[in-house]
């Protein structure tokens, strides 16, 4: 597929319109083709990870994967986070952190959350992110529209600020996804099978009943749906559009 680089949203659109019916491998190999080294994967190694990183490694096992180790994480996901990577060969999981000083400045008791899931997620995801995806000019999530929200008419490919953004997966249902991952024999995390379709932080986390929205466990009680890393920034900030991280 032949492609000149040029403004993110026009380049974005024409992409989109080639791949909006395409499987997720074939959206994964295009974007691969296209931007080589200068692609990252944004994964949480959440509930349904697996899938993505999976199908990504059949590709090449040395594509960039971004995750972000908030500091808030379930001890099972980072277990997940090492074994899913070993089994599945990828060479290049790159730990995203807070910055030490942002943590002290605004964040000193690991309390933040209790008074502001936005700011608490603004250092802890927001901004690490930001940072890592500096370095590239594309990179993809692992959503899909089966989420809801705002996810409802998710692009297979999108302008992401200065950066186009694909989302191999926008197509896919969860029975699409469970045959896929029973077909290939992937590992579950581990907190699956304990009630979180979604995982996330563990103080904003909560596992829900069978039948459940999938992002019902997510910061219930609130109005917030997204950490903000698939929000849109204040005017003066790029943006970065990163479980489906």
């Amino acid at each position: 597929m032949a492609f000149d680089r040029e403004h993110p949203h026009s380049f974005a659109a024409r992409l989109n319109a080639d791949l909006r019916d395409a499987p997720p491998q074939r959206v994964l190999e295009a974007a691969w083709a296209v931007y080589g080294d200068k692609l990252a994967l944004v994964s949480s190694f959440g509930a349904e990870s697996a899938v993505l990183l999976h199908i990504a490694a059949q590709i090449t096992r040395k594509i960039p994967v971004l995750f972000l180790d908030t500091g808030m994480l379930f001890g099972q996901t980072l277990d997940y986070r090492r074994q899913l990577a070993e089994r599945l060969g990828l060479t290049d999981v790159r730990d995203l952190r807070p910055k030490f000083a942002d943590l002290a400045l605004k964040d000193p008791a690991s309390n933040l959350w209790k008074t502001s899931t936005d700011a608490c997620c603004d250092i802890r995801k927001v901004r690490p992110l930001d940072e890592a995806l500096g370095g590239f000019e594309a990179w993809i999530t692992g959503r899909k529209r089966f989420h809801g929200g705002d996810r409802l008419h998710l692009p297979v490919v999108e302008e992401a600020g200065s950066q186009v953004k694909f989302n191999p997966l926008a197509n896919w249902s969860k029975a699409e996804l469970d045959a896929y991952a029973a077909k290939h024999e992937l590992p579950a995390h581990p907190l699956v099978a304990n009630g979180f379709p979604s995982i996330g932080c563990w103080p904003c986390t909560k596992p829900v009943e069978a039948g459940a929205d999938v992002r019902a466990g997510r910061w219930q009680g609130q109005e917030k749906t997204e950490c903000g890393i698939h929000v849109a920034r204040a005017p003066g900030r790029e943006t970065s559009m990163g479980e489906g991280i």
